[in-house]
């Protein structure tokens, strides 16, 4: 946020603050400015800022829009409706007026579950726990899914009636569903570009704080961080005074934490003196209480990279009695950034003289060497390995696996294996949690063949794997091809004393399906039969949504009933998508208004079903959808989003689509849209919007240049393939980039363009090109100069065409080969199209 708006939304707030408060009692008894003296030292305490204890308690909320709770049956059945709604995920994105009897069970003419038995009640269970654990491993579930309960609370009730809702279904408001609320409001102020309603947002948050306190709720960092930085921020130094100290009178524990916010505060607003002054009060150690503030106060200053006021507290600190670890982990990791290898090797001898504990060395090395900017992961590696051998401490078990998970997140599959087996040289032992997250890596980085080394690494040393690791492992089989290797692994889970699974199996098939190979699919499932292994919602999934003729698919559905499978979410998926490849699209329509469909996945059905028919050419249908949906409150899933833009590409179209990039939230599908939609501009030849949004690319990427070249070169590609017509705008967008943004082109951009150039067989814009590869600073190489040849010769300028080709290097047998094909080309379609000028020339005189 500007300075300016920081500055008015400063104001406004205090006046709200004000209008909340008594000004006649002081904030700050004697009392409270002695204990709080070493957080805020800097700030002016003399102020008569409003005491906290003046608010009525009965005005902090106000008054909820709610009917107040009676027995009533009206009021009774409003609250469990906007319950409902909030918990199912919103009804009303149901289209009014459906005809239910246009369902799912018509187009199939089979029974669907309109009730459970006790017969499909356990399977159905197995489903949603199936679910839920593909969609939150690796989380807290439960803090997470209370979040988003929290949140869609917030949103569609407003906060107060979402306090007054929790209250009435018997669960009091607690500290997790005030933070949640408070981190709502937040976020909303940090998004805001209206100072108004940004300063109603914190306002809101303040309120909430002050109905914790009033409810004898401990004012604990969870609940007071998130505003204690939006404050740091805007710089908003009384308001953050206000808070601390307010803070600090109903949580006392909490006084050495805020110092580490005060700082963060001076930091941001470049305050040196009171940075100097807090840096002082860290350099002199009275030991005692104050400790863990001066630790606070070093956490923050590591955190900032400054320095020059690092190294100066540094000097005199004995970071050896500092604690706990992770304190001191920090200060190595700003050493790192700051490369300060000499101050990590003294502060790490001092560790080693110490007798600190050697798995606490080796982790502080780690957190260094990790730090170092622009470090190859190999030289990661080896400094790791330099910095144990010197200090002749064997690395911890822990540090270990910390480098592999490095590894892994920098996709460095090859270094992380080579880390496992180090540790299994020296003994150590290892998890099969950490071969997990290198079969993920290796997935992600497709180093599929690594699959077979890891399995090595299993059975040597006796690991033992999960069925999760097992379907991983044959998932990466299929993946490069090896479908002996993945039926391998499935006969070696006897010697594992582990039993095949549907997933395994599904791993397989899908394989098969992307092999287009038939057979394949048939044979899976016979060896599920022999196997006695049923198949499950993911097996059917995939049958159904492969299915090309309609016979098919209700011949698979029979089947999952047949089995006892649940429908779901990726069921109803899979029955769109085939209806939709068989051109059933009336059927694929239908399929959205079953009511067996759980409401909660209705909208990103309704959005598989909107890129289904904008695949398939039914553009007209996919948009009614679209509205339809929007029209209910909700929007379509960003993929969805980007279907319609892939096919909206005729003439006319550039309004909508503008529409639809402002659903794009999503940072990925945010860069995809925008670069589809500039190159359409670029294909319809609307500069303006062009360049409108590719500014917007250049503030996202602002601090990313390489991604802004990639993004550049995308849209450049596009005209060096299109017709002579784009090669104006293409330089047009070449002189924006120019003069506009003041970026050089880049190679691959003007070689696009210099292609274009060949295809409108422009010899003046051809020179033009070839200037701003020396004006970019570009050294010609082989392909420019091949590029340039090719344009002399389409314009017909076989001298400068000769001239040219002396400086192309021939020892290339590739290069002289393409050269033939451009004389072959070029020279005899410019010699018979010169016989026809001077036949027709002939005749004319004639």
């Amino acid at each position: 946020m500007p300075a300016s708006k920081a500055k008015t939304l400063s104001s406004l707030f205090r006046s709200a603050i004000k209008s909340k408060t008594s000004s006649s009692s002081p904030l700050h008894s004697p009392a409270g400015n002695a204990a709080l003296e070493h957080i805020v030292p800097s700030l002016d305490t003399s102020s008569p800022t409003a005491s906290i204890s003046s608010i009525s308690k009965s005005s902090v909320l106000p008054t909820l829009r709610l009917e107040a709770a009676s027995d009533s049956e009206e009021s009774t059945k409003q609250l469990s409706k906007e319950i409902s709604s909030i918990l199912c995920g919103g009804a009303s994105i149901r289209s009014s007026g459906t005809d239910d009897k246009k369902s799912l069970k018509e187009v199939l003419n089979i029974p669907w579950f309109s009730s459970l038995s006790h017969n499909n009640i356990s399977v159905n269970r197995k489903e949603v726990a199936r679910e839920r654990k593909q969609k939150w491993i690796f989380k807290s579930t439960q803090v997470n899914r209370f979040n988003r309960l929290i949140t869609m609370c917030g949103q569609k009730l407003g906060t107060e009636t979402a306090v007054q809702v929790f209250d009435r279904l018997g669960r009091e408001t607690g500290p997790k569903e005030y933070n949640a609320l408070i981190g709502l409001y937040i976020e909303r102020a940090r998004t805001s570009n209206d100072e108004d309603i940004a300063l109603d947002q914190i306002h809101k948050a303040f309120r909430i704080f002050e109905s914790m306190r009033e409810r004898g709720f401990k004012l604990e960092e969870e609940t007071y961080g998130p505003l204690l930085m939006y404050l740091i921020d805007m710089g908003m130094a009384e308001e953050f005074h206000f808070f601390c100290v307010v803070i600090g009178k109903e949580n006392p524990s909490s006084l050495s934490r805020l110092g580490y916010y005060e700082m963060l505060l001076w930091l941001g607003v470049n305050n040196e003196e009171k940075i100097c002054e807090l840096c002082n009060y860290i350099a002199v150690d009275d030991g005692g209480e104050k400790s863990n503030l001066r630790e606070n106060y070093l956490l923050a200053l590591c955190e900032s990279d400054r320095k020059k006021e690092l190294l100066q507290v540094l000097e005199i600190v004995d970071i050896t009695k500092l604690s706990p670890p992770n304190f001191v982990a920090n200060i190595f990791k700003s050493l790192g950034r700051l490369l300060l290898e000499s101050f990590a090797e003294k502060f790490l001898f001092a560790f080693k003289t110490c007798d600190c504990e050697a798995e606490n060395i080796s982790n502080f090395i780690f957190s260094y060497v990790v730090s170092i900017p622009n470090l190859a992961v190999e030289d990661v590696i080896s400094k790791f390995k330099d910095f144990h051998v010197k200090l002749e401490v064997t690395p911890s078990s822990s540090s270990y696996k910390e480098l592999i998970t490095y590894c892994c997140y920098s996709l460095k599959v090859h270094a992380a294996l080579d880390v496992v087996d180090e540790m299994c040289e020296v003994g150590m032992t290892l998890s099969i949690e950490v071969l997990d997250s290198i079969l993920h890596a290796s997935e992600e980085s497709y180093d599929f063949n690594l699959v077979h080394r890891i399995y090595s690494v299993i059975c040597h040393h006796g690991l033992k794997p999960t069925n999760e690791t097992f379907r991983s492992m044959i998932s990466l089989c299929v993946k490069m091809k090896d479908f002996d290797g993945a039926y391998g692994m499935l006969k070696d889970l006897e010697k594992m004393d582990l039993r095949p699974t549907s997933s395994m199996y599904n791993a397989i098939m899908a394989g098969y399906f992307r092999e287009k190979n038939t057979y394949g699919v048939l044979m899976v499932l016979k060896q599920m039969k022999l196997a006695d292994v049923k198949p499950d919602s993911q097996t059917f999934s995939y049958l159904i949504s492969n299915c090309d003729r309609e016979e098919d698919i209700i011949k698979y559905y029979e089947e999952l009933q047949r089995f006892g499978v649940q429908a779901t979410k990726q069921i109803f998926m899979a029955l769109i998508n085939a209806y939709a490849t068989c051109g059933q699209f009336e059927k694929a329509k239908q399929v959205v208004s079953d009511k067996g469909i759980p409401v909660k996945y209705l909208n990103e059905i309704k959005s598989v079903l909107v890129s289904a028919l904008a695949s398939h050419g039914q553009m007209s249908d996919a948009l009614d959808i679209y509205e339809e949906v929007k029209q209910a409150g909700y929007s379509l899933v960003p993929k969805a989003v980007i279907h319609l833009i892939e096919h909206l590409q005729s003439d006319g179209e550039l309004s909508r689509l503008l529409q639809l990039f402002k659903e794009l939230k999503d940072l990925d599908y945010w860069v995809e849209g925008c670069c589809r939609i500039i190159l359409y501009c670029v294909r319809y030849k609307h500069l303006s919007y062009a360049v409108d949004l590719l500014k917007q690319l250049k503030d996202k990427f602002c601090d990313d240049e390489l991604a802004i070249e990639v993004l550049f070169d995308e849209v450049f590609s596009l005209i060096g393939e299109s017709e002579s017509a784009h090669l104006q705008i293409g330089l047009d967008l070449l002189r924006v980039i120019k003069d506009e943004f003041c970026l050089p082109p880049s190679r691959k951009c003007l070689d696009f363009l210099l292609s274009a150039c060949v295809n409108a067989k422009d010899l003046h814009r051809s020179r033009l090109v070839w200037k701003e590869y020396h004006a970019a600073g570009l050294p010609y190489n082989v392909l420019s100069f091949l590029r340039m040849y090719q344009a002399l010769l389409a314009s017909g300028d076989h001298k400068s065409a000769k001239i040219m080709l002396n400086k192309i290097p021939k020892d290339d047998p590739h290069v002289l080969s393409v050269i033939k094909a451009f004389q072959r080309n070029y020279i005899v379609s410019n010699s018979a199209d010169g016989k026809k000028r001077k036949k027709k020339k002939k005749e004319m005189e004639g």
